[in-house]
């Protein structure tokens, strides 16, 4: 209910930068576009989501980091316009072990569970699928249109029988955290990364996933106070070297 309603506001509210065009030039293209809302959208976040309920939190930020390794081996396959130099290839691999280091920080225990862990492989699976059709589409249409056409797709998709509870709803700690994934987690960020998939590919752009971790270590320190360890500053320079290293010329 809450990936329907982030998505649901984030459409509204798209409404006002977007073309007010409906539909793309062919079928085709709105094909594309609703596996662009499927695999972007209701996909992703379910997988995920239901991962996070089965297996251990830090399996899944971990297996979600493994997508622009997935993108960049989809890319290579689909478009040969696509090129894997050596730099990329030992960026990517330096900065998944930078990712591994933050995630576990020390404190691995190997505890699979292979539902949850191929729910979240799927996930990742999900947003390499997405990021190929993003690339497909950047040419045709603006930025702005594909985002909305994946938001609507997107709560299509997830469209299930509603049971909305309004008290809990309209609270102000509900209300704010809502509008915080529908507008800024949700509308500018789905914009601002398909500008950059239309700038950079999907090779050069998904390197940056690799950063989340980073980000998330550095908001939980000065946000939730806790504490940093060498594994941690380790893993940070592994990830800020190597998508260094994949990114140069």
């Amino acid at each position: 209910e809450i990936l329907f309603y982030r998505f649901l506001i984030a459409y509204l509210g798209i409404w006002v930068i977007s073309p007010k065009r409906l539909f793309t030039s062919n079928w085709k293209d709105e094909l594309w576009l609703m596996a662009g809302g499927f695999f972007g959208g209701s996909l992703y976040f379910f997988t995920e989501n239901t991962a996070l309920g089965i297996t251990q939190a830090s399996n899944v930020a971990f297996i979600i980091c493994t997508a622009p390794l997935l993108t960049t081996i989809l890319s290579l396959l689909f478009y040969k316009s696509e090129k894997a130099t050596k730099g990329l290839i030992y960026g990517s691999i330096l900065a998944l072990i930078g990712v591994g280091l933050v995630v576990f920080n020390g404190s691995f225990v190997l505890k699979l569970s292979p539902v949850g862990d191929l729910l979240t492989l799927l996930a990742a699976l999900s947003w390499a699928f997405y990021s190929l059709v993003i690339k497909k589409m950047t040419g045709r249409y603006p930025t702005v249109f594909i985002t909305r056409k994946i938001f609507f797709y997107g709560v299509l998709t997830i469209l299930h029988p509603l049971q909305p509870d309004f008290d809990v709803l309209l609270k102000p700690v509900v209300l704010s955290n809502l509008l915080f994934l529908a507008v800024l987690a949700s509308l500018v960020c789905y914009v601002l990364w398909n500008v950059v998939l239309k700038q950079l590919g999907t090779v050069r752009a998904s390197n940056y996933i690799y950063l989340n971790p980073l980000v998330t270590m550095v908001a939980s320190i000065i946000i939730l106070h806790e504490q940093i360890t060498w594994i941690t500053l380790l893993g940070a320079g592994c990830i800020i070297f190597g998508v260094y290293l994949a990114e140069k010329k």
